[in-house]
């Protein structure tokens, strides 16, 4: 494909065939991205697609396309014809400018100039005999179509003595392959990204057999293979610690360069660098179920998406080169009925076809797309579709979950006040609590290992939903949880401890009621901790004009304490998955354009309900499904982020999208008057073409905020 033109011809003629639900070409990344039903052979799809010009390879997506040598391979091929064609066309061009008026001067340039139009140019007309066979046109129609022209006019006046341009047939043949190597070289950048991320994978593993230890290709690896990873060694797939422990370095991941300790049980992801101990690791995950390979998938699948601001290019696109022709036509005519010679309406003519090439209109969207999504993955932001873009730009309102998201999610110990034996104290209401794997249980069970206390196996264990747990440990009836349960159990004593409870709750902390054999013999208090980066990111939010709003599960009182510390000043509580998709709703219904922020099962309703969803990477399957935009750790800062890096792409998008238009809707009229040369002609279309690929890749610099804040580690 060489312009937008040839991208939408693709896809429309994708869209018609039976069986395709959806079709989606990019120019920039020379893929289509097409959703069958099961009963579509592929090879269908390949030999529509032949029909028209153009040929389409089925991609694996285990094989990793790496689209960066592809356009390396181009960019060689590309210089290696432009030093051939100026070879010849410099000469020419000086035989042309300060030769005498002679015979041999023109026949001279003629066979300087033919091997560039009939070499260096033979990919042009070679590519546009192939759409000519079908009906259609494109950019390479327009260019062979003006280098034929200047060439063949010259041949024809070669001996009458009228004036010659072959030196213009040269020049656009030389200037425009020039383009296709900056252009080449810029798309290979703008495409980096997914060349990058491949890199990330490990080739090989070592794994441990029967007959000892053995190096086998990473393609040859199966859930349940014991590998060894050595320090300095990249983990070979996901998969989860065995024995060893050693710190691993996950920046490729979640863009964050701090190591994280890695021990038994602890799981590990693919790509990611040991860097301390040995491990041993059992793979969980391999080949196309790996997470390495999931971002690779989602980040080719934005890039190779359309963005609906692309739609007003498209259809633009699809009748241009047809009225290019009918415009030169229409010019060519005017001049020589004006009274001008033929040569003068010849090089107008060419001028009004090199100049109208859309080159610079099918690249404006697909690598800004391309570049951004690749910026984004880098940061650990993975935008699904690239109508996300768009729609991030529009928000108005983030809400946010409370726990996982502006907390930490990890419930730790902050007080144990018993009238009782503390060790007994800790073993009983830590058995249970512990049995029940509860956060809070986790938590009492921490306070209990801090303190040396052995926990037992309960023999009788009952979980009450939102109330407690209570059951048998060491022949004691043991209850722990809210005074609704410890009341319904039968339990006394509370009364004394209310107190404690109504300090703890003042506090922040989720504090509950425990004891044993009909008396309560204390109270337990823990809490959730802020995210250190949370304030941070609400401030972020707010400067760029974007209000946020708390939405959580848990009581008034403590919701307020968190929203507090972050510098939120609307609170949701008691909202349950429902009512946060209702919470959504409402302020859809009042105009507003709403985020939602979140990373657990019962946060999929309000992501699918808001018009972004951002969902935390590290959260549950259902979470990172039904949200918009992935984030790939747990770090709020990421939600401002994702927002201000979708703004700077559609801004991108549209400051491409207008200096295409502009370039065509001024460059035509000014060409048609006769105010370009042919050459001058060549050498825009060029830039223009190269300019829209060199804007999009400055969002390669783009930088998160929070680089210049004071660092904050959690």
């Amino acid at each position: 494909m060489t312009c937008a033109t040839c991208a939408v011809r693709i896809e429309r003629v994708l869209g018609r065939q039976e069986g395709v639900e959806r079709a989606s070409v990019n120019l920039a990344g020379a893929s289509a991205s097409v959703r069958i039903s099961d009963e579509v052979d592929p090879a269908d799809l390949t030999s529509a697609v032949d029909k028209i010009g153009y040929g389409l390879a089925l991609h694996e997506g285990d094989e990793g396309r790496d689209i960066v040598t592809m356009y390396s391979e181009e960019e060689q091929l590309q210089r290696r014809r432009f030093w051939v064609a100026l070879a010849f066309t410099a000469p020419a061009m000086i035989l042309h400018l300060f030769g005498p008026h002679a015979l041999w001067n023109s026949m001279t340039q003629g066979m300087l100039v033919t091997p560039v139009v009939f070499w260096a140019g033979l990919q042009y007309h070679r590519r546009a005999l192939k759409q000519a066979r079908v009906g259609a046109a494109n950019m390479d129609t327009l260019i062979s179509l003006g280098s034929l022209a200047a060439y063949f006019y010259s041949l024809a006046v070669l001996f009458t003595g009228g004036a010659v341009f072959f030196e213009t047939a040269g020049m656009i043949i030389t200037l425009i392959t020039l383009g296709k190597v900056f252009e080449a070289r810029a798309k290979g950048r703008a495409s980096s990204a997914v060349h990058r991320l491949l890199e990330l994978g490990a080739t090989e593993a070592t794994v441990v057999a029967d007959s000892g230890e053995r190096r086998v290709p990473v393609e040859q690896l199966i859930p349940g293979d014991l590998m060894v990873v050595r320090p300095g060694e990249r983990i070979p797939t996901d998969g989860v610690v065995e024995t060893g422990s050693s710190t691993v370095d996950e920046s490729m991941l979640t863009g964050e360069p701090i190591p994280v300790s890695k021990t038994g049980d602890d799981e590990v992801v693919g790509g990611t660098v040991n860097q301390a101990g040995r491990l041993t690791v059992r793979a969980t995950r391999v080949g196309a179920d790996t997470t390495l390979a999931s971002i690779i998938r989602m980040v080719e699948e934005a890039q190779s998406s359309k963005a609906p601001i692309q739609r007003l290019a498209d259809v633009y696109s699809a009748r241009f080169v047809a009225g290019v022709l009918l415009i030169t036509l229409a010019v060519f005519g005017f001049w020589l009925f004006a009274g001008d010679s033929v040569g003068t309406a010849v090089r107008i003519a060419v001028s009004v076809v090199i100049i109208a090439c859309p080159c610079a209109l099918g690249l404006a969207t697909p690598t800004a797309v391309m570049v951004g999504s690749g910026r984004g993955a880098e940061l650990g932001i993975l935008y699904k579709q690239a109508e996300v873009f768009e729609r991030a730009r529009q928000i108005e309102t983030v809400l946010f979950d409370k726990t996982g998201t502006l907390t930490t999610g990890v419930m730790v110990p902050q007080s144990v006040e018993t009238n009782e034996d503390r060790e007994t104290f800790l073993r009983l209401v830590g058995s249970i609590e512990v049995a029940s794997g509860h956060p809070i249980g986790i938590a009492v069970g921490l306070a209990a290992d801090e303190e040396d206390v052995a926990l037992a196996e309960p023999s009788e264990l009952q979980t009450v939903s939102g109330l407690g747990v209570y059951g048998q440990v060491d022949g004691h009836a043991v209850v722990a949880g809210t005074r609704e349960l410890i009341d319904e159990r039968g339990l006394t004593g509370a009364d004394g401890w209310t107190g404690l409870l109504d300090r703890a709750a003042a506090a922040g902390q989720t504090a509950f009621y425990a004891g044993w054999d009909g008396q309560v013999r204390g109270v337990v208090a823990v809490s959730d901790s802020v995210r250190p980066s949370a304030a941070a990111a609400v401030a972020r939010l707010k400067a760029l004009g974007i209000e946020s709003e708390l939405v959580t599960g848990d009581n008034q009182h403590t919701a307020a304490i968190v929203a507090n510390q972050v510098g939120i000043e609307e609170v949701y509580a008691h909202a349950t998955p429902e009512s946060k998709a209702k919470r959504v709703a409402q302020l859809q219904e009042k105009g507003q354009v709403v985020a939602f922020f979140g990373d657990g099962v019962n946060d999929a309703p309000a992501l699918t309900q808001a018009d972004l969803g951002l969902a935390v990477g590290s959260g549950t399957g259902v979470a990172v499904e039904a949200g918009d935009i992935v984030l790939l750790r747990d770090d709020p800062r990421l939600a401002p982020v994702a927002v201000e890096l979708a703004g700077d792409t559609l801004k991108t998008i549209k400051g491409n999208l207008i200096w295409a238009f502009l370039y065509n809707t001024v460059a035509i009229p000014v060409a048609a008057v006769g105010l370009l040369s042919p050459t001058i002609a060549a050498a825009a279309m060029a830039f223009s073409s190269v300019s829209v690929v060199l804007n999009a890749l400055r969002l390669r610099r783009f930088e998160p905020f929070y680089l210049s804040l004071p660092s904050t580690h959690e």
